[in-house]
């Protein structure tokens, strides 16, 4: 085996100190991030012992779902926070569905392996994000303190206190604080960087679930998947049974009543009977363009003429946001994986169009061990939320019904990644 050599850490040169000074802006906001879970979950933990020395004598049972609800948001902002910070999408959940009594609702979030992995957590965050923020956000804070004292100092009465140990009350001491904030900044762009992933690396550690899961949280996965697909097939039915009501229905009945029409007509004044055919052609036209619609939407047939890489060309090419798509080696998929396929992608593009404020967007599908990889990315506004009716939540009832997953990264001032996994065993 070739050992593996680490290259020294270099000192922080001046030509770097200009981007990471202008990353610590973004960093010092993720560390406050972390300090205010720190705070909520160190605040949360005398309720969980209180509640769990209730939950002894049956007591605590009730109020046992709604503090598990609490850990668990709290759970899911630090697991978006990792993913910020490390990049990538946020940790992954696999919690148990809880159903039933309030018995076995408790009973279930106590053997619930997800939420016990957020109950460990919960302490251990408490102490790692507060010291993290407070060291890391305290070097900031004094990093700008003493570059500013020399524009401040002197409109406060009295002394202007430092971080250094003397007091500064001279505009000969206040020039002295410049370059010592400036020794404050770089020690904070050393240190804070680490800080924060350290912090972040071991938040993921306690909150990612093992790789090899037991087979009642397989079950109970599964059952969960196969929940969403029902409830996504009946709003599909649903949807499909309005299209047909309220259009292809009264289309058909349009051209039932030309044809009345035209049989009178034929009867009393055969010179009437020409207007009245064409009319009744056109309403027969329009009722097989909205027939191809429905049909379009149960199964597209372009999927069957061109593939799954020339249905999303053609997506992309109809898309008002100019789209560059990347299927290179992407091969045939099965028929239900390339439809969740090419309806996610056509509803990421619709929001991009509707949403984003994009000037370009980039598709890009790829076969990854057995897996179809769908990434949709823009240059937009960012700032996506899937409970404002963003169109994800289809998404998600999709890849659920292969057993796959959608994940949404939008921060604020973009950009937009959505990633869409669906297993098909190539």
């Amino acid at each position: 085996m070739v050992p593996t050599t680490r290259e020294p850490r270099r000192p922080l040169a001046l030509p770097g100190l200009l981007p990471a000074l202008r990353r610590l802006p973004t960093q010092s906001g993720l560390l406050a991030r972390a300090g205010a879970g720190g705070l909520l979950a160190l605040s949360a933990l005398p309720a969980v012992v209180v509640v769990g020395v209730l939950c002894l004598t049956g007591l605590g049972v009730p109020l046992l779902p709604p503090l598990m609800r609490g850990v668990r948001r709290l759970a899911g902002m630090e697991r978006r926070r990792v993913g910020a910070v490390l990049g990538g999408p946020p940790v992954p959940e696999r919690y148990r569905p809880v159903e039933g009594s309030p018995v076995a609702r408790a009973r279930g979030l106590l053997t619930d392996r997800a939420g016990m992995r957020d109950l460990c957590w919960l302490p251990v965050h408490a102490l790692t994000g507060t010291l993290a923020a407070s060291l890391g956000l305290g070097l900031a804070l004094a990093a700008v303190n003493d570059v500013t004292m020399p524009l401040w100092w002197w409109a406060i009465p009295g002394r202007s206190p430092s971080g250094v140990g003397f007091a500064v009350d001279s505009w000969g001491r206040a020039a002295v604080m410049l370059p010592i904030g400036v020794l404050v900044a770089v020690l904070a762009c050393a240190l804070i960087p680490p800080l924060l992933r350290g912090q972040a690396r071991l938040s993921r550690r306690l909150l990612t679930p093992p790789a090899n899961r037991s087979v009642a949280e397989r079950l109970a996965e599964v059952t969960a998947s196969r929940a969403a697909a029902l409830d996504a097939h009946a709003a599909e039915l649903r949807r499909i049974e309005r299209d047909l009501h309220d259009g292809t229905q009264n289309r058909l009945l349009a051209v039932v009543m030309h044809l009345g029409l035209i049989e009178r007509a034929l009867e009393r004044d055969p010179e009437q009977a020409p207007p009245l055919v064409r009319r009744a052609r056109q309403a027969a036209t329009g009722a097989l363009d909205e027939l191809r619609e429905v049909v379009r939407g149960i199964y597209p047939p372009i999927l069957d003429e061109r593939g799954l890489d020339g249905a999303v060309a053609a997506l992309a090419a109809r898309s008002p946001v100019p789209c560059v798509v990347d299927t290179a080696c992407l091969g045939r998929a099965p028929a239900a994986v390339e439809t969740a396929a090419y309806f996610i992608v056509a509803e990421a593009l619709n929001n991009v169009a509707r949403h984003s404020r994009a000037e370009h967007v980039g598709v890009r599908l790829a076969n990854e061990e057995g897996t179809l990889v769908i990434e949709v990315e823009d240059d937009g506004r960012g700032g996506a939320d899937e409970r404002a009716g963003s169109g994800v939540v289809g998404m998600r009832r999709r890849a659920d019904a292969l057993d796959g997953r959608v994940t949404l990264r939008s921060p604020a001032g973009g950009p937009t990644r959505l990633r869409a996994e669906l297993p098909c065993g190539w």
